[in-house]
Order: structure tokens, then sequence, then C-alpha cells
């Protein structure tokens, strides 16, 4: 409350009312005046639905402040208003919205509830009788009401919009001090407590005496207001003088021929000679109509000339001739590509359907493998292979739909999207458009990437494409959209769909060395200035360098090693060590320095509880050990390692098939009560998940729990069931070719992923011992020194094979 209200001496009714509370944000409402407000706390929508299905007074009371969700007394104000709820209308949402009369001053002597809507004590207050109907006012009041009304007549003439002459004739007609300041403080916009004073003060006419002193400050303010708009419009009214003078320069100029050939008018020859299909040229005749009505130096003007510009570089008729020779792309892509039969069979057909029916559309290529064996590169040769005009997009990290569509022009840095930006940099509407890295994108709140390509990658779509920047429909159907990706398990399935899968599968290390000697080698010669006399390197040295230094799918780190052996060489060559470089398997270390991988010391001991599994990742296939330990306990599986949550599941089925079985497996049948069983896999940093570790689980444990040792030269890959069933799994290409870099020579598969063997290379099955297998006891008789029983197998046909198997799944260790 006021300190001018405190010293005041208000006149109470002695005995309190229990009346509804409703609280107000920003709202005080007076005795005697009819208003509407909106209500959406769930609390006061309770309160004003009481009140009116009772048909008894609320009381109206304002926050203190308007960011307090839950008020309590302290919350508000003491003084405020009993009203009376004449209407209830109900919004969309949980919003009401309530016509009030107002009825008399009142207090909040204490609050009785706050659920399910505030109730509180309200004691009515007695205002003091200045004014009596028939009588005269005092002259004091006589003056302060005439005040009053000068001052709400210049509020009138200064704010109509809040203040309207039906309101100056109500205040003129009353002669109520009272009111009048009752009237005024409802209808002015001013603060909370300032409105709040008002109510309080119980004396009419010096309540309206502090409502005229408001009220002629809020008059000040106005005036203030008009003052500064006038300043602005007649700035405004100077920049449009200048335009209208600029204009003028310009036409004069133009008469007297000092520049024929300006802007607008080179616009319109650009645009007449574009050839333009007819809803293009429509639309930027339009937009240069826009721009001659500009101010040369607006922001307007800024825009529509980037507009223009834009539109007017892309190749919206302009297309390269394109080769579909059969002939011609085989010998670029011998040229560029060593091996990858399968890949370059597939392009290849893809060539001789372009030359049967040139006008064929909607080919969009996603070529997956892991890094380092190409993509990219096969990209390039068939964009000069077809004779295409080539740009290249990387979309890793990518995660704005921006990116893709574009930004509005009317945007500040608006530019069109990357799509439509490569197709501008070609220069030609029949690219070949290289997205590299599609497997990588994101999505966060400005949208989602990965759903704006879907129309771009759709032939039924894509031939009336809309960039939010250009805004006219561009034909991409002509358009060869060639992707990248390491995995497609990132890929929304809707996208992947759009797309025509070739996988490219790891390189064998004889690959390596043909790719090494024809490709990298001579290339980082080159590019270190050397001559291929001055560097001499024996096929030995290529494959110690592939199998010592590199751990990969690809040929990127060896293309680095062979780099760093050039920069070794040339390093000789200049300080005159030797005049030629001389490299073999003998002295490999001189020039790359020690050894990084030892692979013929891999798993090659035989020990109890570790196992040699093979996993699938983005980056190939790779070797994975299992270790098992048994202590004593009290029956606990301990699994460490960064698992996930498949593997762990793989662990449990495991665990439960060998309790089944632990007497044919010559184990103790209470085991599981007396031991603790802690499997672990190493490089705990890297997480690890598939369902292909099923079987070598399996063995880790039983060769723990048995002590008998697991053959070092043996790795296997498999899931495991309930009933010891071995199912199918996938990436059996590069989990071989793991096997085979880490010195493995025999391999337990799934039986029926036997017929996945002739996708293999015929390098790699000529070195593996490839061994099918259907059920567990057959993995244990070949990966264990001797079976835990010789009678374990008897009686039962091992080599059957399960009566019905899992559809092939892929085992993925990701970092």
């Amino acid at each position: 409350m006021s300190e001018e209200a405190k010293n005041e001496t208000p006149f109470y009714d002695p005995d309190p009312i229990t009346m509804p509370v409703l609280a107000l944000r920003g709202l005080v409402v007076y005795p005697k005046m009819m208003v509407h407000f909106d209500v959406g706390r769930e609390a006061s929508v309770k309160a004003v639905e009481e009140a009116m299905s009772t048909n008894s007074p609320v009381f109206l009371v304002a926050q203190k402040d308007i960011r307090v969700e839950e008020p309590e007394k302290k919350d508000l104000f003491a003084a405020g208003t009993i009203a009376q709820v004449r209407q209830i209308l109900r919004l969309p949402g949980k919003t009401v919205r309530v016509m009030v009369e107002g009825q008399r001053r009142a207090v909040l002597r204490t609050m009785t509830q706050t659920e399910p809507y505030l109730e509180g004590k309200i004691v009515p207050v007695e205002e003091e009788k200045v004014h009596i109907e028939g009588k005269p006012n005092s002259l004091r009041a006589e003056a302060v009401i005439r005040r009053a009304y000068e001052l709400f007549d210049r509020y009138t003439e200064l704010s109509p919009k809040n203040a309207t002459t039906e309101m100056l004739m109500n205040i003129m007609s009353s002669e109520d001090p009272g009111y009048i300041a009752d009237f005024i403080a409802q209808n002015v916009s001013m603060r909370v407590l300032d409105k709040q004073s008002i109510l309080e003060d119980q004396r009419p006419v010096n309540r309206l005496n502090r409502m005229n002193r408001l009220l002629h400050r809020e008059v000040e303010i106005l005036e203030m207001e008009q003052n500064i708009q006038r300043q602005v419009q007649e700035n405004m009214s100077q920049n449009q003088k200048d335009a209208f003078l600029r204009e003028q320069v310009r036409v004069i100029q133009e008469e007297l021929g000092e520049d024929g050939d300006n802007e607008i008018a080179a616009y319109r020859r650009q645009i007449a000679d574009a050839r333009l299909p007819e809803e293009v040229e429509e639309k930027l005749l339009k937009e240069v109509m826009h721009l001659e009505k500009q101010p040369y130096g607006s922001a307007e003007a800024s825009v529509l000339r980037n507009y223009l510009d834009v539109c007017l570089e892309l190749p919206w008729t302009k297309t390269s001739k394109e080769r579909a020779s059969v002939a011609a792309a085989r010998k670029i892509l011998d040229a560029d590509h060593f091996g990858l039969e399968k890949v370059k069979e597939r392009i290849l057909e893809f060539v001789a359907v372009k030359q049967l029916a040139p006008h064929l559309k909607g080919q969009i290529i996603c070529l997956v493998g892991p890094p380092g064996v190409g993509k990219t590169s096969i990209g390039m040769s068939m964009a000069r292979a077809l004779n295409r005009k080539l740009a290249r997009i990387s979309l890793g990290g990518v995660h704005d739909e921006a990116d893709i569509r574009g930004h509005r022009k009317t945007y500040v840095g608006a530019m069109p999207g990357r799509i439509i930006n490569a197709v501008r940099q070609a220069g030609t509407r029949n690219p070949l458009i290289l997205l590299d890295e599609i497997d990588k994108m994101g999505s966060d709140m400005r949208g989602d990437p990965a759903s704006a390509l879907l129309e771009v990658l759709d032939a039924e779509q894509n031939a009336t494409f809309r960039d939010h920047f250009v805004e006219l429909p561009f034909d991409l159907s002509d358009v060869l959209f060639i992707t990248t990706a390491n995995t497609t398990s990132t890929i929304p399935r809707p996208l992947l769909d759009r797309m025509e899968v070739i996988e490219l599968p790891s390189y064998t290390d004889e690959e390596k060395l043909q790719i090494a000697k024809s490709y990298l080698l001579p290339k980082q010669l080159k590019r270190h200035g050397l001559k291929k006399s001055q560097v001499r390197m024996t096929d030995a040295a290529i494959r110690e360098t592939i199998v010592s230094y590199t751990r990969e799918s690809g040929v990127r780190v060896l293309e680095r090693e062979i780099g760093a052996l050039c920069r070794k060489a040339a390093m000789g060559i200049v300080s005159e060590e030797y005049k030629q470089a001389h490299v073999t398997g003998d002295n490999l270390e001189k020039f790359l320095g020690t050894r990084k991988y030892h692979p013929e010391k891999n798993g090659l001991e035989n020990q109890v509880g570790l196992v040699n599994g093979l996993a699938w990742t983005a980056v190939g296939g790779t070797l994975l050990e299992a270790e098992a330990n048994v202590v004593p306990g009290s029956g606990k599986v301990e699994l460490t390692g960064n698992l996930g949550n498949v593997m762990k599941e793989s662990a449990r089925a495991a665990f439960t098939y060998i309790r089944s079985r632990a007497a044919q497996l010559g184990i103790d049948t209470d085991f599981y009560k007396e031991k603790d069983i802690h499997i672990h896999f190493p490089e705990g940093a890297v997480p690890k998940d598939g369902p292909s570790a099923g079987v070598t689980i399996t063995t880790a444990m039983v060769s723990a729990l048995t002590g008998i040792p697991v053959r070092g030269d043996v790795a296997m890959t498999g899931e495991v069931t309930l009933r010891g069933r071995v199912l199918p799994i996938g990436g059996l290409r590069e989990k071989s070719m793991a096997a085979l870099r880490n010195g493995i020579h025999t391999v337990l598969i799934p039986q029926d992923n036997e017929a996945d063997l002739e996708e293999i290379d015929q390098t790699v099955r000529s070195a593996l011992h490839f061994i099918p297998v259907s059920h567990v006891d057959q993995v244990l008789a070949h990966a264990l020194e001797h079976p835990p029983l010789a009678q374990a197998a008897q009686g039962e046909d091992l080599t059957a094979t399960p009566t019905e198997a899992a559809p092939a799944q892929t085992a993925v260790t990701q970092a």
C-alpha cells in the first residue's frame, strides 16, 4: 500500500465476508466499472466458475509481481474490489473470457484456502461521502473536477485509440469526483502501482487530485512521443525527396544519352537472351520492374540485384553433350582403379542403358564402403567417362535444412542451397553431383536435411525442385546423383529406398600391392619431385608396408606411408647420402621406422578363456578378442568392455545354454552357485555391440570353466540360441579379411553363410580354412584343443542344420 494511502483512515464494515479471490496480473478493477478480461490459470478459472455457479461476488485484487504463477497472500495487494461476474465465455484451449462489474472497495483480511482456488475473508470499505445528488460540490472539488475535464480532453486528442469522445462525454456528465477518478484510472494506460494507489485512496477529492497528477504526466509523455514521431516523419520525407531527385537525374541522363546501357536495360537484355522457361521469364521481369522502382542504394534493391544475378547464372536450358560409350567408360575406369570388378560391371551396365535409352532418368547410385576404398574417386571417374560436369557436395556434419533448400531471399545474408549452388557452379543442367558422406548428416531444431533430400533424390519430384531462395521450379531430373557412405545403418530408410546401393568391399593385400605399384607410388613420386629411377621399391617392401604399417580396409594410410617413404628418400638424395633409394623388405624400417603391427604374433598362442572373435565396423572388419575368467563366488556374471545391450543378451543366452548342458560339457552342474564368471572385451573405450559374438562368448566361458585352452589360430563369428544353434551373420567378407590380416588360419562361420563364401576374394579363400558350423558343439570341437568330454557329441547329429535360422544380421563395433 502507498505511503499516502497508509496515512488515511479507511472505514471498514465490522464483519468480514468469505468469497473467492481472483488474482489479476497487470490489471486493476474499480467500483461501478464494467470490465472484461481473459483468465487462463486453473485456480483463477475455478474461482470464476464458483462465483458464477453460486451467484456470489468475487474479490478482484492485483498481484505485486506478475511473474508469480501461484500467488499467496504476500504476493497480493491488500486493497481490491468486490465484483459480480456477469458473463463467462469459453475460448479455445483452457482460457476463459470474463465480464465483471465492480461493486465496492474492500480489503483482504486473511486467506482461507489456496486449493482448488483462492478464497479469503474480505472486509468491505466504506468511502467518504463527498458528492450528494442535487447539491453542488465544494469549491475545491469543483476545481479538481474541471482540471480533470481539461486533462482528459487533451489526453483524448493525443491518444484517440485509448480514449474516445464517448468516454469524455461520460466523464463530463458526472459530478462525482470519486467516480470520475475511478473511470479515468480504469481507461487510461498507467503502471499498475499508480492504478493501485488510486484504488487504495478512500477520499474522492484527494483521489481525483492524485489522478490529475498522473494524467498530467501521461499527457506530457504523449506530447513527447508525438514530437519524436514528427521528427521521424520529416526525415522520411527527406529520404523520399532525395529518391525523387535521383530519379529525375537518371531520367535526364537517359534523355541526354549519357547512360543508355543502364542496369535495368542490361537485366532485361540478359533475360531475353537466356531463352528461359515462360514462368521463370515472367517472374524475373516482374523482379526487374520492382527493382526499377527502388532507390539505387536501398536495401531492397541490393536483395533484388543478388536474386536476379543468381537466377540468371543458373543453367535453365544449357546442357553438356553426354558421352554414353561403354568402351570409353571401361577404359577410364580401368585406368583410374584396380580391381573392383563388380562395381565397374554395375557402372558399365548403367552406361550401356544410357547408350540405348539416352533420355532415361531417375538413376541415383549410393556407393557404400569403408574409408579409402575409392568411393569418391569412382564418382569422379564416372563424370569423366560420361563427359559430365562434376560438382561435389560434402554432407558430413550438415544439420540445417536450409543447407539443402536455401534461405528465403529476404533474410540477411540469404543464399541458395547447396544443390542449386552446385548446379550453378557446374554451369549445366545435367551435371554429375557427388554427395559425399550422406550417412553423416545430423538434424536439430533448424530442420532435418535428410528429409529435404527426399525431394532432391526422388525422380518423380525433382523435376520441379523449388529452392527457398530461387522460388522457381528447377528441373533436376537430368542430374546424375552419386552418393557415398561408410554404412547404410545411419541413413534414414525413406532416403535409402530412393537410391541403388553398390557396395565397395575392402581391398585384399594383393589388390593393395597392385594399387600401390600402379597408382600410389607413381603419384607420390611425382608429388615429391622424384623420378622413377631415384626410388626403387620392391614388391616385398610394399607387402611389408601393407602388413606391418597399415591396418585398414582401403589404401589411404598406405598412401601416407608411401608419401613418408618418399620424403625420407628425397631428404637422402638432397643431402647426397645416396643417388638412388633402394627400398626392400629388410631396410624398410630405415625409411618408415619401427613396425607398428606384428600380425604373425597376434592370437596364435593357445590360452584358456581367450577366444578370437570377428566383428564388422564401418571401416572394415576387425579381430575382437573375448576373455573369460572364473573365480570362486556366488554365481554372478560380470560383463565389461563397453558392451551394448545386444552383446549382453548374447552373454546371458550363452550362460543359460552352458547351464543346460553342463553335464555333457564336463562342467560341475552347480558351477553357477559357487563360481563367478567375468567376461571382458579389451579396449573398453570403444563401444561394442552386435549380434555375432554369441559363439565367441560361449567358447570363452566353456574354456574358462573346463580349463581347456582355445586354439589361437582359430577365429569365429556367429550368434547362438538357447538350444545351441548357430545363426547366420553379415559382413563375412570384411571379417574374413580381418582374420587374414591377423594371421588366423581357421575361421568358423555359420552354416547358413556358406553361400556367402562366393563373394570372398579367391586370395582370401585360398589362405583361410573356412569351417561351416550349425551347432555350438561343432564350434567347441574345432576351437578347443580337445573336446570337454569324448561322449559329449555321442548320440547327437551335430551336422544337422537348425530347423529355422534367423535372417542374417550385421555385428557392429563402432568407436
